[in-house]
């Protein structure tokens, strides 16, 4: 460890470790472009610069490895007239179009000149202009005028994905971020270019001119879309008048499992959420009130008392699952989990993607969940009441001669109305909260529980009735439920936000 003293504060450190990093650690603002956590330093920018006494000029944070005792100051009129002349550099021919940018409230070159107050422009000639509207290829835009030449996007594909479509082209002003010629930004990870930029030259071509970004409101959760679970912030809002909707999915750091990356299919699945958030209770195809289809499903239950089988979707929460697995032994059912197409042998790589689609598969051996084929095709053959729980895959019903009765508890159905007893809309992934093991190991909690405005509740809502309790959370169930088992007996629920490992 070292001690430096920072702006007349002392600070302990790590030794040799760049400055910029512990002064960001450190919450101290020091502006910057092109160095980033995942992709290290370039020292293009200049914008870190600091006053090191003893130095006789101004140095870059991001390329000054840490030594004992150093003295630096961030704040001053020396430093602060250096960064000043920085920032006027970046913008000689920087649009000011920060009202239209679909960048603004987000953008580090617009905060950073609010901080500086360069209110008055010393340019006599005409800015150089770059293209506009400049299709990348997967679902990213360029605006080349906008560009600081951070470097981000080329490092991201030259050390991430190792794919090496963006390059600098061009000498000085005239410099530009562009896709080398006849090729396109392609890769499975190519929107995380889009966090990445700092300012509003790449954009999403998903989320473009959807939404102003400070009318968001923005969740913690668990992307679904296969079992690495990667952290994500789940960006909503509801415009008078209209539902609450979901309008981005955004990468969040999680060192343990996708580090500030997320892949575009896992990303682009938010529009899920959005789907069929409206769609009623059904009875024999007919609408019902909520209510009365609750009761409906009570009854059900009653009727068919030890010649049901339960059918879960490995998507549900461990929460869930084991409420699910309580209601199948008060009612003397049978508990599957087997799904034919949970892996998808096309999908996985070596980064972030899995071949396992499910969010939460590995909880069932720990539960003692069966999730084989045969199991499933053995319990249909007595069965007269099949519940779907989570899922509403009716094909897989039909492959196995299943032709009696069928409930179904989901947030979206693909079953046609006549063909089932009872449809029940509950609620989806990212409107309850739920905890998940992915593929590695990792328990984590997605607290995301967005208002659903059509009343769908949660399964954990509608199950403590019938279980004849009041387990409605998921800190309830994990205190009550969760704890008998053996390797999650040394976690508390509290415990889930520092992302622990358990040996499966």
């Amino acid at each position: 460890m070292a001690h430096i003293t920072v702006d007349g504060t002392v600070l302990e450190v790590k030794e040799g470790t760049l400055l910029i990093e512990e002064l960001l650690a450190n919450k101290i603002n020091i502006p910057h472009f092109c160095y980033h956590p995942a992709l290290g330093k370039d020292g293009n920018c200049r914008m870190c610069m600091v006053e090191i006494e003893g130095q006789k000029r101004p140095q870059i944070a991001c390329d000054t490895p840490i030594k004992d005792g150093m003295i630096i100051r961030t704040k001053g009129a020396s430093i602060d007239r250096v960064k000043r002349s920085i920032l006027e550099l970046e913008l000689i021919n920087h649009p000011i179009d920060c009202p239209i940018c679909d960048q603004a409230g987000e953008c580090s070159l617009q905060n950073y000149y609010m901080d500086v107050g360069l209110y008055e422009s010393r340019l006599s000639t005409p800015k150089t202009r770059g293209e506009k509207h400049v299709d990348l290829g997967a679902n990213v835009v360029l605006d080349q005028e906008r560009c600081v030449l951070c470097t981000r996007c080329v490092r991201f594909t030259k050390n991430i994905t190792k794919t090496n479509e963006l390059g600098v082209l061009s000498r000085a002003d005239h410099s530009v971020i562009t896709t080398f010629p006849g090729s396109k930004l392609s890769n499975p990870y190519a929107m995380n270019v889009v966090d990445l930029c700092p300012v509003g030259a790449l954009t999403s071509k998903d989320f473009r001119f959807h939404k102003r970004v400070w009318f968001l409101h923005s969740e913690e959760a668990i992307c679904n879309h296969c079992a690495r679970g990667c952290s994500i912030f789940v960006d909503h809002h509801k415009e008078k008048y209209k539902d609450e909707m979901v309008y981005r999915y955004r990468p969040r750091l999680n060192e343990k499992i996708n580090g500030y990356f997320i892949c575009d299919e896992g990303r682009l699945s938010y529009t899920k959420e959005n789907e069929n958030a409206d769609f009623n209770p059904l009875i024999r195809g007919m609408v019902s009130e909520y209510e009365y289809a609750e009761g409906k499903l009570l009854r059900l239950l009653k009727r068919y008392l030890g010649k049901m089988v339960f059918v879960i979707s490995s998507n549900l929460s461990l929460e869930e699952m084991v409420r699910v697995q309580k209601l199948s032994k008060l009612y003397d059912g049978t508990l599957c989990a087997y799904e034919e197409t949970r892996f998808d042998t096309h999908f996985g790589d070596d980064f972030l993607k899995c071949n396992d689609r499910s969010a939460n598969a590995r909880a069932l051996p720990l539960l003692g969940i069966n999730d084989s084929k045969v199991a499933l095709q053995n319990a249909l053959v007595a069965a007269e009441l099949v519940v779907m729980v989570g899922r509403s895959d009716a094909q897989l019903l039909k492959s196995m001669e299943y032709t009696k009765s069928v409930v179904v508890l989901c947030s979206a159905c693909e079953f046609t109305c006549k063909e089932v007893e009872l449809v029940l809309p509950i609620a989806s992934h990212t409107k309850r909260e739920g905890s998940f093991i992915n593929v590695d190991g990792y328990v984590q909690y997605s607290a995301s529980a967005i208002k659903n405005e059509h009343g769908h509740k949660s399964l954990l809502a509608i199950l403590a009735p019938i279980l004849g309790d009041t387990l409605f959370t998921c800190k309830e169930v994990w205190e009550a439920e969760l704890f008998f088992y053996e390797v999650l007996r040394e976690l508390s629920f509290d415990s889930l936000k520092h992302t622990p490992k358990i040996t499966l």
